[in-house]
């Protein structure tokens, strides 16, 4: 299981990414229209927000929980005190949970292995976050909006084939380098972030002209830049913790990233504006303007390539703790199975 969990997050990613890709390139299309009289992009977050609420009922639904559905038939076979059993039989008082969710959350909190893929996060995440100004950056080059949304559905389209060859790569390393294979790849993923930008936002001419350069680029920087969470976070953290804090040990790292990361687009408009030169009073709503586009490109670069740069830099103590981390975490998941 441990060395197949790579191509399973990979996959994960690739059928969510597929639904991002049709679903951006949909929405930026749709701006420039009307829907019965609501604008295109304000229509696009009404179709978000039916189907979210469509796709939450069908999980409520349908989807069951496998240890859940495992606990309650250990339940009777073993009379185990498993947490979720128990809440299951509403033996279980709030407070309990709460206290032993605490203890788990200490826990988690010290792993090293965590700490560190958590601080890459807080940086790594941060052009991810930027990339959203892709779209208006390559209409101020003077892209409609369909030559636009191909573009950004390049780039959506190589990230999730990427992460998906990302995955399976690093199952097949870990198991040559089982403690450092994962770190090796993902480090390469994240440094490839800096050339990429580099290329794409201060050497290819920014010119409608360059459409083919730009998607090409896009394309392969999709490709080899996705790899982090399929590759190393994912299966990283699976390995670090007993099975049962596994879904507290991804949730931690998603609030943390996320979080943090909500400060890139405005830091990108920031430089932008007051470094770059950047003025909104001088974009052509219809044929965009190249100075702005080039000021935009020069924050979006700023905010990509030293967080790439960074997020590479802080993998590297997990070739010393993640070895350690895993080791404890399979004697703690033995003990436990003892215990029961």
């Amino acid at each position: 299981m441990d060395e197949s969990r790579g191509t399973g997050f990979g996959f994960l990613s690739l059928v969510g990414t597929v639904g991002g890709i049709g679903g951006g390139a949909i929405a930026t299309v749709m701006a420039g229209y009307k829907f019965w009289g609501i604008p295109g992009w304000r229509f696009a977050f009404v179709m978000m927000a039916t189907f979210s609420i469509f796709i939450a009922f069908l999980v409520y639904t349908f989807v069951v929980d496998p240890r859940k559905r495992a606990n309650i038939e250990h339940d009777n076979t073993k009379n185990s005190n498993d947490r979720e059993g128990l809440i299951e039989k509403g033996n279980t008082n709030s407070m309990s949970i709460w206290m032993e969710s605490w203890t788990a959350m200490k826990a988690v909190m010290k792993v090293k292995t965590f700490q560190f893929i958590v601080l890459q996060g807080l940086v790594g995440s941060l052009p991810w976050t930027a990339m959203v100004f892709f779209t208006l950056w390559f209409e101020l080059i003077g892209f409609d909006h369909n030559s636009a949304a191909a573009l950004v559905s390049l780039f959506a389209a190589g990230c999730a084939i990427g992460s998906f060859f990302g995955g399976v790569v690093a199952d097949r390393i870990s198991h040559t380098y089982p403690h450092s294979g994962r770190i090796m790849c993902v480090q390469f993923s994240a440094f490839m972030g800096i050339p990429f930008s580099w290329f794409l936002l201060r050497i290819v001419p920014q010119s409608v002209s360059s459409y083919y350069t730009f998607a090409v680029t896009l394309f392969l920087m999709g490709l080899t830049i996705s790899w982090n969470s399929t590759a190393s976070n994912g299966p990283m953290f699976a390995e670090v913790v007993p099975s049962k804090h596994r879904t507290m040990i991804y949730a931690f790292d998603r609030a943390f990233e996320v979080s943090f990361s909500f400060f890139a687009a405005p830091v990108v408009g920031i430089l932008a504006e007051k470094l770059y030169g950047y003025d909104t009073k001088s974009v052509d709503p219809v044929l965009g303007s190249a100075k702005e586009a080039l000021a935009l490109s020069k924050g979006l670069f700023s905010m990509m390539a030293l967080p790439f740069g960074l997020c590479s830099l802080f993998y590297t103590p997990l070739y010393w703790t993640f070895k350690q981390d895993r080791e404890n975490a399979r004697i703690a998941s033995i003990k436990e199975t003892e215990m029961i």
